[in-house]
């Protein structure tokens, strides 16, 4: 009898502990989350757990060629209201088996500043046949292609493409006509030179984007900002940690 019972006691602290601990680890990860970020941030995988996410300025695949100031670790941060506001869009397109992948989201001003100094140097044309070699690299600012200061810096802002559902590699993105972070007139909306096909994915993107409150960047396909966002005069520089 006395060994029954024990056996009871035994599973039911055991049950009682796994409980506990995944009560903690919950409000630990809430917790960490709340003493990194600023108030009204968040780590958007906390929010959208099947999103996609590869943070281009994290790594030397980009423009420059280098990883880019401010980027620690590869986490993808934005604004709460932008995150649930993405977290529709996902909803939206999964019963087609799409889902949404992340190039950029939350840029601290830091690397703002990096992409500035880096287009002072006219001599460095490492990355020029990928991502801009029909754009002149001293016209990329007056373009508008990049800027001093940018709106991913008030954290709202993010930059994204379509993939499928069970993408498990940099490869697998649907055809939008041209790459992220492409240079040139290819990667505009409007743009007629790309095929049915792409300009069809393009517009499923930017129907369902502007559905949820987010606006378009004509000039690329893949650039959206909320429209209502919380912080429109403010330009943060936390680090992406």
């Amino acid at each position: 009898m006395k060994r029954k019972l024990f056996s009871l006691l035994f599973r039911a602290s055991a049950v009682l502990f796994i409980i506990f601990s995944v009560f903690l680890s919950g409000n630990y990860l809430a917790w960490t989350q709340e003493k990194i970020l600023p108030a009204g941030f968040v780590y958007v995988d906390t929010i959208i757990p099947t999103v996609k996410v590869e943070l281009r300025y994290g790594t030397t695949h980009n423009f420059v060629g280098d990883r880019i100031d401010g980027y620690v670790v590869p986490k993808c941060i934005l604004t709460r209201a932008a995150a649930q506001a993405l977290k529709k869009v996902q909803a939206e397109l999964r019963p087609f088996g799409l889902g949404l992948k992340i190039y950029d989201a939350y840029r601290p001003q830091q690397a703002s500043d990096h992409f500035r100094n880096w287009a002072a140097d006219i001599s460095d044309m490492r990355r020029k046949a990928e991502f801009y070699p029909e754009v002149d690299k001293g016209n990329l600012f007056k373009d508008g292609y990049i800027a001093s200061r940018s709106g991913h810096s008030r954290g709202s802002t993010v930059d994204l493409t379509l993939v499928p559902l069970d993408a498990d590699s940099p490869e697998d993105v649907i055809d939008m006509g041209s790459s992220f972070d492409f240079f040139g007139p290819g990667s505009r909306w409007d743009n007629l030179s790309v095929g049915p096909g792409q300009r069809a994915h393009r517009m499923l993107l930017q129907v369902l984007m502007k559905k949820y409150g987010f606006r378009p960047y004509v000039s690329e396909w893949w650039h959206f900002t909320l429209e209502n966002e919380p912080f429109p005069d403010t330009y943060f520089n936390f680090p992406v940690q």
